[in-house]
């Protein structure tokens, strides 16, 4: 039965009938997310146990990795079509093993180790085997590897957007805003608002050149929406770009306009394509006041305002944010530099998204 066929005559409360399917729909949800952290232990215990044979018996035996490639063959020809046993994932589950030789099979404890060296089992069984080879790969400390691990499992990070923070410099940049966030934030809310935002984003699905042009950056930004996103973190939600204020019947444009869902506030980021400057706090400060005053909701929390530019001095910030009531801060931006080999003939110029631009 789906919504559209239930009446007053079959059910007599449809705000029940709704509430019902809500349930079961979430049931259903978090049984399928059960059974596919059960299926990802079983995998990771069979290449865990896998790279412990491996890395035991070819260090005792003294042979070379050249071993592997017999390994896999006959591998091969006991299970016919088998997968995940090449010699590059043999390589990686005896790798595996060498980094985590302590992770405890079968249990789920949480808290096991303290220390930034050892990752707790519970931690390590919490996502996927490729995941892990990706953090292996791209992860030199311990404390950087937790770091991923966190993050992927609470989030529910696929490969690709897991790849996408390790590149973006995640775990460098958290935390890292320049911000007023101290003076201008309920103390409740501080730390959040701190972990909502990065010192710097990479914007490496962008292909542009032309770095002085902010409406083609907006432009390319819009159209690459879901990446942009993926760059932000998942609990924001567009809402818009050149977002209409209307403040004594004159209009104002908010370039783009963000709701997070964890901070329950509304999060405006104006583009330069330059240097930061201290007018832009000013500018920044008075549309926040609009977007309080004209588009927050009583339950909300005050908006946030971010300064996306291509370059800034911490102490220029921080001079220009000394008297300013409303939160914001400055982060950066980095372009891919360069279009991916053989896509120039297929892509506009500069020059031709310039006059694009421009024409708007």
């Amino acid at each position: 039965m789906t919504k559209s066929t239930v009446n007053s005559k079959n059910v007599s409360a449809p705000g029940d009938y709704n509430a019902l399917v809500n349930d079961l729909s979430g049931l259903i949800r978090q049984s399928r997310y059960q059974a596919a952290k059960l299926v990802n232990r079983e995998v990771l215990h069979l290449y865990f146990g896998a790279g412990k044979l491996l890395s035991e018996r070819i260090s005792r035996a003294d042979w070379g990795d050249k071993i592997l490639n017999f390994i896999s063959n006959d591998i091969q020809k006991n299970f016919p079509g088998i997968r995940g046993f090449s010699i590059s994932n043999l390589k990686n589950m005896r790798q595996f093993f060498d980094a985590y030789p302590y992770m405890q099979l079968g249990q789920s404890i949480t808290g096991q180790f303290n220390k930034s060296d050892k990752i707790p089992s519970e931690l390590l069984l919490g996502i996927g085997f490729t995941h892990h080879v990706l953090i292996m790969q791209k992860c030199g400390t311990m404390k950087e590897r937790r770091f991923y691990m966190q993050q992927a499992a609470a989030n529910q990070w696929t490969v690709s957007l897991l790849l996408h923070h390790i590149e973006s410099g995640l775990y460098r940049r958290k935390g890292g805003l320049a911000n007023n966030f101290e003076a201008s934030i309920p103390a409740a809310l501080k730390n959040q608002a701190l972990d909502a935002f990065r010192d710097e984003y990479l914007l490496n699905f962008i292909s542009i050149t032309e770095e002085d042009i902010e409406r083609v950056l907006e432009s390319e930004l819009v159209a690459n929406i879901r990446a942009f996103l993926m760059s932000l973190g998942r609990e924001f939600c567009f809402m818009g770009n050149q977002y209409r204020l209307v403040v004594d019947e004159e209009e104002f444009f908010v370039d783009l306009l963000f709701y997070h869902r964890k901070l329950q506030a509304l999060i405006a980021i104006d583009l330069k394509a330059g240097k930061f400057k201290p007018e832009q706090a000013g500018k920044m400060n008075f549309y926040l006041e609009a977007l309080d005053q004209t588009v927050k909701l009583p339950h909300e929390n005050p908006s946030i305002g971010i300064i996306l530019c291509k370059e800034k001095k911490n102490t220029i910030v921080e001079f220009a944010f000394k008297r300013m009531d409303r939160p914001m801060g400055v982060a950066t931006y980095a372009l891919r530099k360069s279009l991916p080999p053989g896509l120039g003939k297929f892509l506009p110029a500069p020059a031709d998204l310039k006059k694009a631009a421009e024409r708007k």
